[in-house]
């Protein structure tokens, strides 16, 4: 199941998504904006989880 949120993003970036939709890199904006949050969550998700850790560790 997914949830479904609303963004906004400057026209300049919307235009660039649909570009990379029908240069056939993804097959929707939406899967697009799904991978792009997936490697920032790979990126940052653990150091934050840590850091979260680390605070409620601290209460």
């Amino acid at each position: 199941m997914m949830d479904r949120i609303t963004i906004r993003l400057p026209r300049q970036q919307v235009e660039m998504l649909e570009k990379l939709v029908e240069a056939g890199e993804f097959p929707t904006v939406s899967e697009a904006v799904r991978y792009s949050v997936r490697a920032l969550l790979e990126k940052h998700g653990n150091r934050v989880l840590r850091e979260a850790e680390q605070i409620s560790f601290k209460v």
